[in-house]
């Protein structure tokens, strides 16, 4: 699969973001594993929207797993993130 725009939503009040980092949430396609979605270019078609700094809670609901992203770079429309920082999503009960 591919990046899907309408699973790509901004968390919190974006109105107001001016400069600083913004936070957003998108939900991966079911054949989307994390290394195709931190990958560099997976998210060209949000460049506009995303900026250095900006902070992607991504959930894998297949997995499931929930991962943070940071936009390392965005320019000329290509969008990099990093690697990512997992959390985990455990239950022992």
């Amino acid at each position: 699969m591919a990046y899907d725009k309408a699973n790509l939503q901004p968390i919190g009040g974006q109105a107001k973001a001016g400069n600083v980092p913004q936070m957003w949430s998108y939900v991966t396609p079911d054949a989307d594993a994390l290394a195709d979605v931190n990958s560099s270019g997976y998210f060209n078609d949000a460049s506009k929207m995303l900026k250095v700094g900006d902070l992607i809670y991504l959930w894998d609901s297949s997995v499931p797993t929930a991962t943070l992203l940071v936009v390392l770079s965005n320019a000329s429309g290509v969008v990099d993130v990093s690697d990512g920082t997992v959390i985990a999503v455990t239950d022992t009960d």
